[in-house]
C-alpha cells in the first residue's frame, strides 16, 4: 500500500495550519471554507485539514471567531468539495490519474477503490478521517457510478462527523493549560494519530503483497512447491 508514503512523502506540501490562519487575519473563516473545500474535492490533497480544523477552534479566541462558525462554514464547504470530486470522477474516472504522477498517481486511486469496496457508502463517513483517502473517495463514488441520491446523504453525514469532530477536539484541548504554547507539537501528533490507520494498512499491503509473490513462485517452480509442502524431502534423491 503507498498511501502511507503518499502522506509522508510532499512534506513540503504540509503547510503550517496555525500560521495559515493567522495569515488568513479577517478572512479567517473564509480561508478555512476554502481550504476544506480544496482538500475535499479538488484534487489536492496535501492541505491540513484535521489540524485546520482543530487549531482554528484552539485559537478562536485569538483568531476573533466562535467555534460554532467554524462548524458552520466547514459542513458545506466539505459537504461542496465532494460534489466537485463525484462530478470530476463520474465524468473523467481513472483518465485523471497517471502512474508517475506526484499527486494524482494511479496507485493512489487503487488503494482508494479498495477501500470503498470495502467499506461502500461507509467509505464517505469514514473516509473523513484519513488523510489522502477523503479527497480521493467522493472520486471514486463518481468513477463507480454510485447514485447521486446514495451518495448525498453519506456524504453529508460524513461533512458533519468530521468537521464537528475535529472542533470539539480543539475545543477540548483548548481548556489544557500551555496548550496554545505547544501547538506544533499538536500538530504533529494530530498528523500521527491520522496517518496510523494508513501505516497500519500500509504493512498489511506489504505482507499481503509478499505472500502473493511467494505463492506465486512457488505455483512456477513445481520442485519448490514441494520442497516447501515437505522440507524434510529436500535434497532426498528419487528412486
Amino acid at each position: 500500500m503507498h498511501l502511507l508514503a503518499s502522506v509522508l512523502a510532499p512534506a513540503d506540501l504540509l503547510p503550517d495550519a496555525s500560521s495559515m490562519l493567522h495569515a488568513f487575519g479577517p478572512w479567517v473563516l473564509a480561508g478555512v471554507a476554502l481550504l476544506i473545500f480544496i482538500e475535499s474535492g479538488v484534487l489536492f490533497p496535501f492541505l491540513p485539514g484535521d489540524s485546520l480544523l482543530v487549531t482554528a477552534a484552539i485559537l478562536a479566541g485569538p483568531l476573533g471567531i466562535q467555534p460554532w462558525q467554524v462548524i458552520l462554514v466547514g459542513v458545506p464547504a466539505a459537504v461542496l468539495g465532494d460534489q466537485v470530486g463525484y462530478v470530476l470522477g463520474k465524468r473523467y474516472g481513472r483518465r485523471l490519474f497517471r502512474d508517475d504522477a506526484r499527486v494524482l498517481r494511479t496507485s493512489r486511486l487503487v488503494e482508494t477503490e479498495r477501500f470503498f469496496e470495502r467499506y461502500g457508502t461507509l467509505s464517505l463517513v469514514l473516509g473523513r478521517f484519513v488523510p489522502i483517502v477523503r479527497t480521493y473517495v467522493p472520486l471514486v463514488a463518481g468513477t463507480a457510478r454510485l447514485p447521486y441520491r446514495r451518495f448525498l446523504p453519506w456524504n453529508a453525514i460524513g461533512a458533519v462527523a468530521w468537521v464537528c469532530g475535529m472542533t470539539a477536539i480543539g475545543l477540548l484541548l483548548g481548556g489544557i493549560p500551555g496548550i496554545v504554547d505547544n501547538i506544533d507539537l499538536l500538530m504533529i501528533a494530530i498528523i500521527v494519530v491520522s496517518v496510523a490507520p494508513v501505516a497500519i494498512g500500509g504493512v498489511r499491503g506489504m505482507i499481503r503483497a509478499r505472500r502473493q509473490r511467494e505463492d506465486a513462485a512457488l505455483a512456477s517452480d513445481p520442485d519448490r512447491a514441494q520442497t516447501a509442502a515437505d522440507p524434510d524431502q529436500a535434497g532426498v534423491p528419487s528412486r
